[in-house]
């Protein structure tokens, strides 16, 4: 007897991030239903699509995250591929895919660090080439510890430690080189959505 298959009604995205998701070329219908199930029908205020590329030992391995804003929530969604272990010899390769709900109200920062090259040669309103998003929402904290000093050049005293603890979620890479420039323009597009609406 066949494996049943059910179908559920998930509802359509718009049709610049459908696009989106199947630019990046990585299971864009497992993908597309993923993030439309997480946003249940809520409006799609501003969008970014990000596919990675990693190399474990001789095989290839891909990883999308597509990050969503509405008028109250990010949506998070991840999928990446593995080699399912449990399969025994035949190693089937298996998809995962993870979606978080935050809302807007927990998301505590959104840092934008822009890599420019020549930069005695900026020209003004270029921002660079290359640019790494970061988002806390307080999932996860990151804490920096240094010896902490007193200031005089020749002490040697033990003062304990300074150090900061910052809130870490996520972090994307974004390169004009490897993305394209619509990529890094979509990049700071969906930064400065996210930023105004926390603003709200």
């Amino acid at each position: 007897m066949g494996r049943m298959k059910r179908s559920f009604d998930v509802p359509t995205l718009p049709g610049d991030l459908t696009d989106a998701i199947e630019r990046a070329g990585y299971y864009p219908a497992l993908v597309a239903d993923v993030v439309s199930a997480a946003l249940a029908g809520e409006a799609v205020r501003s969008h970014l699509v990000h596919l990675e590329t990693t190399f474990d030992r001789d095989v290839i391995r891909r990883h999308v995250t597509v990050l969503v804003l509405t008028s109250t929530r990010l949506v998070i969604a991840h999928a990446d591929d593995h080699a399912d272990e449990a399969a025994g010899a035949s190693e089937q390769e298996v998809a995962t895919a993870t979606t978080e709900s935050v809302p807007l109200s927990a998301v505590r920062g959104v840092m934008l660090t822009h890599v420019v090259a020549d930069p005695q040669n900026y020209v003004p309103g270029s921002l660079g080439r290359e640019l790494t998003l970061t988002l806390g929402w307080g999932a996860v904290s990151r804490v920096d510890l240094l010896p902490a000093t007193c200031g005089e050049p020749g002490c040697d005293a033990d003062h304990g430690y300074d150090g900061t603890i910052s809130s870490d979620d996520l972090a994307l890479r974004v390169s004009a080189t490897a993305d394209g420039d619509p990529a890094l323009e979509q990049a700071i597009a969906f930064a400065h959505a996210l930023s105004a609406s926390l603003g709200e």
